[in-house]
């Protein structure tokens, strides 16, 4: 089955109440720099995972869990600038670090939706690295020829893995190049760019659609998506309150969620092939003093949402219910990036 398919019945699985027992990972700005804890729908946290044997060097950027759940990528902000472990209900030796490194700091990672790859998105170029994957890095893959124009802020694979879209800091702020063990041609720009730095990029869990969270009014942008752009959605009636750094679609792509530098700190929207809906209501305890990346759990009964002070989770059904309590035991500084293990 491939991972789209299998992700549009987690997201109506998860319509019903829930149900997803899985690990949720956690990359944050001081030591240790990543957690990890058992995460339960309805229930929560449970207790904070051994940490790994060899740390991340510096504060961490973000993190991704690979489709099989066998893997954790960590960015680091030091040189290797990524570490792999594997992740077995707690992590195993790290891998050993690519023979070519990615040239700068990492602020993007994802895992490609067969698992065969790994891009990181980083701020030297040409900012966007791709390796082969298979139990350790395998050799880089050639840049591709038309480089995006400036520091890679975010990576996502489109569903069926057949597109590359990478997030950056210069106009057009978004390039997305053809997928297949190595990059193809640029795809045009879109007609409508996002108005500055687009800090990360989401494809929507049918591929049809992707967006793009940004640092300038109206800081979240939503194209149509069939090898190539469509004409941008329009603009939510309601807009995020300051610069975006994360979006994402809920998986059953009912919804989507930003998250931002003003309060409320996180949005989210009713979301079908007309655009955005009218803003649910904000959570009844917000995220503290900035929302950074956020993701839906596997099932989409859940959405989590880094904060000042780690992580916010909040139990979804069309809208946001009762924060879950925080994790005991652990302050380890603002969250940069969070990633649900596959139920």
């Amino acid at each position: 089955m491939d991972p789209n398919s299998l992700n549009l019945l987690k997201g109506a699985a998860g319509a019903g109440g829930g149900g997803y027992s899985g690990d949720l990972a956690i990359g944050h700005l001081f030591t240790p720099y990543v957690s990890v804890y058992p995460f339960t729908s309805g229930t929560g946290f449970g207790t904070k995972y051994s940490n790994p044997s060899t740390l991340p060097g510096s504060h961490a950027g973000d993190v991704a869990f690979s489709p099989d759940g066998a893997n954790l990528a960590v960015l680091d902000h030091n040189s290797p600038y990524v570490h792999v472990y594997p992740w077995s209900s707690g992590f195993g030796t790290k891998y050993a670090d690519p023979s070519t490194l990615p040239t700068g700091v990492c602020l993007g990672v994802e895992f490609s939706p067969d698992g065969a790859d790994l891009a990181v998105a980083h701020e030297s170029s040409p900012y966007i690295t791709v390796y082969s994957w298979s139990s350790g890095f395998g050799t880089k893959y050639s840049n591709p020829s038309t480089l995006p124009t400036g520091v890679g802020r975010g990576v996502a694979f489109s569903p069926d893995g057949t597109d590359l879209a990478v997030s950056h800091a210069t106009s057009p702020y978004v390039s997305v190049y053809p997928w297949s063990s190595g990059f193809g041609t640029k795809y045009s720009d879109p007609s409508t760019t996002p108005t500055n730095t687009s800090l990360t990029v989401a494809f929507s869990p049918d591929g049809a659609n992707l967006a793009l969270a940004h640092d300038t009014s109206p800081y979240v942008s939503v194209y149509p998506w069939s090898s190539g752009f469509g004409t941008k959605y329009a603009d939510p009636s309601t807009l995020p309150t300051g610069n975006t750094t994360g979006v994402a679609f809920s998986p059953d792509g009912a919804d989507i969620a930003v998250g931002h530098s003003n309060s409320p700190f996180v949005s989210a929207y009713p979301w079908s092939g007309s655009g955005f809906g009218t803003k649910y209501a904000n959570p009844s305890t917000l995220p503290e003093l900035q929302g950074n990346r956020l993701g839906w759990s596997p099932d989409g009964a859940d959405l989590a949402c880094c904060d000042y002070n780690d992580i916010k989770v909040y139990p979804w059904s069309s809208g946001f219910g009762t924060v879950y309590s925080d994790p005991s035991g652990v302050h380890s500084g603002t969250g940069r990036g969070l990633s649900f293990s596959p139920a």
